[in-house]
């Protein structure tokens, strides 16, 4: 508001009836966007009741036809004068409703916002003084203009008193709340509209302790748990009916005032007993609530960040295990730096790390040893074993062991088998959230003292699951599980004193045949490793990169599609910006090392220029080309490319000089063969090479050339450990005498064709004239010749290839049309 102008001296010209300097006033007010406390039954706007009719509407309309609308943004100071001269208008208290406000409830209901909040609110206050009903739509409306963050505290808090209904209607989840407060106690209600007044990033104190009287009231039991859970679980299940106005948008996003009522669920349900249950649904409303919306991004950040701060507030290790859990599995960076930030928070308080807190809040779930859980219920035993994912199995009163729970268990315990059902889906979203964190674990290069090493991970009965199938180092010794004992690459019991230093090991600086001998070990045992470790790709400095100095071409030069890298790249702790076909620079996708003090950039650029060919609808590019890979010291200037491409450089002040890269040779083998592995999925998942529609090259022919060189060509550092793989597994297979590598390629001799599967795309060519075979993949089936074993889990290609060359091998009984009518046209070559 204006320094000179105040609702005192707005008063005193009215009673002076200075028509002049009520409209200097206003217009200096409008011109300093203060209009939005003239709302309401305030005493000065009051005051204008005062006025004569033709005086009042004389000033309304100099204001209307006022050109002083000020130098920033006049659209919007004209539209709040128009809103005020309507004010003007209808204050006529005598009048009651009129029909000038009865259209204007009419249009505003269905509504997404509406903007003249001041005359919004004069008919809501003339309809509630006449007693007449309200359009719950038209209530819903002026709540979101309300919450808009663009209208005066006095108009939100007017609708702040709107009780009824308690929340807006048209979402699924607003929908059963509302129907499920009919049939309870009014203390639900009563909690929900406080749910309703929620402010800021995180609840006051007063806020919180009205929480707990409204907590008390209703009983915070597992009933008001499992309540608030259903709700929430709801919340991301769209509209049950649209709005008139960006219906296309908001049929699938939610309500902004439903929105706040969802984080104050979300803050209450933090202060109930911390039990695993409520943990469980805190941990799923995050991963719910971060879910993409087409066009729009994550469904609701906010709700997302206020389950998050719900958790850290929350008692108990169940909570603490979720926000570990979310922070290994959370890609939305927001989200992430929340929870982050509380468990820094958490682990100051403990006086730890942060990665100790990580290792420490994982819960052992109940299991007595590394990967089981047995409990009785009634005569009979539930059975949890965890080895590569976790299986629920009954043994009966009979003592025969069966799949489901028997009947007389899910009568007489149905609670039990809920929990139970609850527990395997949670251990399972553990376990991969802890197999990604232990992956990372070799760029962050970790050591644990024996004693600590044994406790939270060799015996702990979740994470030894995953720390028994790999390979650890205690000094200059290397040793893995196998046979109920810690065993060397020859098999021999190693024991690991309380003050080793243990840490992961890693292939990198290792010899050929300890790397061999280690294969022969998984094998032998059949140990399937979470990730890979004795067959992990190691990318060693090249002659080539010895050239160029400073960066490394050898990614360079691909066409990848842009939404699949970028969902990669959060995958694997990088960051990127999704590139939109505008003006506009954006940095390189980078990934920081602050153990090493160092950043290493991927520079990529969108390509193509036209729109909605290019694009999406939105505007972001489809696919990226690929170029350097750099590494500088974390702080470095960042660089900077156009969207398009250009190039890249580091923008720096005038005092400053633009930082040197760090030359390829000074950095350490352990980050280099790191950072180009990330890289080399990246190209390798996200390239269009991968694709085997794309044999005509895409949109206009364009990419063929590079479609064949990809699909085709020379392979990488991953697709040569899969050929390796390969060459020990297939002597294994039913198709042995049908099946060999042979250089890029596994060959496969059917009956009608002998086909060429490349190791590196999974594309095909027969013989003769290497015709391409068009086949979408699929994932294999086991007990199809396919192999039992696998020693790591996760390279999906390597599924498909087998799954193709199972198939082919048979191609005689293959009745796919779109299969046969390839195999038996005439040969074209590519």
């Amino acid at each position: 508001m204006s320094k000179t102008v105040t609702p005192e001296r707005i008063t005193a010209l009215v009673e002076a009836r200075d028509v002049e300097g009520l409209y200097e006033a206003f217009a200096q007010l409008a011109a300093h966007r203060s209009l939005f406390w003239l709302t309401g039954e305030a005493p000065h706007v009051a005051a204008l009741d005062a006025l004569p009719a033709d005086e009042r509407k004389a000033l309304g309309d100099r204001l209307h036809g006022s050109t002083r609308y000020g130098r920033s943004r006049p659209w919007l100071v004209k539209a709040r004068l128009r809103n005020l001269c309507e004010l003007l208008r209808l204050r006529h208290r005598d009048q009651g409703v009129t029909d000038r406000h009865r259209k204007l409830m009419t249009e505003a209901a269905g509504m997404w916002a509406c903007w003249p909040a001041i005359r919004l609110q004069d008919a809501l206050e003339r309809y509630r003084a006449a007693g007449e009903p309200v359009d719950p739509r038209v209530v819903a409306t002026a709540r979101r203009t309300a919450s808009s963050g663009d209208e005066s505290d006095q108009f939100r808090l007017f609708m702040a008193t709107w009780r009824e209904p308690v929340l807006n209607p048209g979402e699924v989840w607003s929908d059963e709340v509302i129907a499920d407060l009919k049939s309870l106690p009014p203390a639900w209600t009563d909690l929900v509209f406080h749910a309703a007044t929620v402010s800021g990033s995180k609840p006051t104190r007063k806020w919180l302790t009205e929480a707990e009287r409204l907590v008390a009231a209703v009983g915070p039991g597992e009933e008001t748990v499992e309540r608030i859970g259903r709700w929430l679980a709801l919340v991301g299940a769209g509209r049950s009916e649209a709005t008139t106005i960006d219906a296309q948008y908001y049929v699938d996003h939610i309500d902004s005032y439903n929105s706040e009522v969802a984080r104050g669920l979300a803050w209450t349900l933090g202060l109930l007993p911390g039990t695993a249950e409520s943990a469980r649904v805190l941990g799923a409303t995050v991963e719910a609530m971060l879910r993409k919306v087409p066009g729009v991004g994550p469904y609701s950040p906010k709700i997302a960040n206020a389950a998050v701060y719900a958790l850290a507030a929350a008692d108990g290790e169940h909570a603490l295990a979720q926000l570990a859990r979310l922070a290994s599995t959370v890609k939305f960076k927001g989200t992430l730096k929340v929870i982050g930030n509380q468990l820094d928070a958490k682990a100051e308080a403990l006086g730890i790390t942060r990665d100790e807190i990580e290792e420490m809040s994982v819960p052992g779930y109940g299991m007595t040893e590394v990967g089981r859980l047995d409990r009785e219920l009634g005569d009979c035993r539930a059975i949890l074993t965890v080895t590569d994912a976790p299986r629920l199995t009954w043994v009966n009163a009979a003592g025969k062991t069966v799949k489901t729970a028997p009947a007389a268990v899910r009568r007489d315990h149905a609670e039990s088998v809920k929990e139970l059902k609850g527990l395997v889906k949670d251990v399972s979203k553990m376990l991969t959230a802890q197999s990604e964190r232990l992956d990372r674990q070799f760029l962050a290069c970790r050591t644990w003292r024996g004693e600590t090493w044994r406790r939270r991970y060799a015996e702990h009965p979740l994470l030894g699951v995953l720390a028994r199938r790999l390979i650890w180092r205690a000094g200059d010794v290397a040793f893995g599980f196998a046979e109920d004992a810690w065993r060397d690459v020859d098999g021999e019991p190693v024991e690991v004193a309380d003050t080793d230093e243990v840490t992961l090991w890693h292939p990198i600086g290792r010899e050929i045949d300890e790397i061999i001998a280690w294969r022969d070990f998984l094998e032998r045992y059949r140990v399937v490793q979470p990730f890979k470790q004795a067959y992990r790709e190691v990318y060693l400095l090249t002659a080539a990169e010895e050239n160029t100095r400073v960066y490394s071409n050898r990614f360079a030069a691909h066409i990848i599609r842009q939404h699949q890298f970028h969902a990669l790249t959060a995958a694997r702790g990088w960051r990127n910006k999704l590139r939109l076909m505008v003006d506009d620079e954006y940095p390189p996708a980078h990934k920081e090392l602050p153990q090493w003090g160092l950043r290493a950039e991927f520079w990529v650029e969108g390509v193509g220029d036209q729109y909605g060919v290019d694009s999406t609808e939105t505007g972001s590019y489809l696919r990226l080309a690929t170029d350097q890979i750099r590494f500088y010291r974390i702080d470095a200037p960042e660089n900077l490319a156009h969207a398009g491409g250009g190039g890249y450089e580091q923008w720096v002040s005038q005092d400053q000089r633009p930082a040197e890269p760090l030359p390829l040779a000074e950095v350490p083998p352990l980050v280099l063969s790191e950072i180009l592995r990330d890289v080399d999925l990246f190209v390798g998942v996200a390239s269009v090479g991968n694709d085997p529609t794309w044999s005509d090259g895409g949109p206009d022919g364009r990419f063929r050339e590079y479609w064949q060189s990809y699909s085709f060509g020379e392979l990488t550092a991953t697709a040569e450990t899969r050929r390796t793989l390969l060459e020990r597994l297939v002597p294994r297979l039913a198709i042995r005498d049908r099946a060999h590598v042979e250089g890029r390629f596994l060959v496969v001799r059917g009956d009608i064709r002998t086909y060429k599967i490349h190791l590196g795309s999974g594309n095909i060519l027969m013989t003769p004239n290497d015709q391409y075979l068009c086949i979408v993949p699929g994932q294999f089936v086991a007990g199809s010749g396919a192999p039992d074993f696998l020693p790591f889990e996760g390279d999906r290609l390597l599924s498909v290839i087998l799954s193709k060359a199972l198939l082919l091998a048979k191609d005689t009984a293959i009745t796919d049309p779109t299969i046969t009518s390839q195999i038996g046209a005439a040969p074209v070559a590519v």
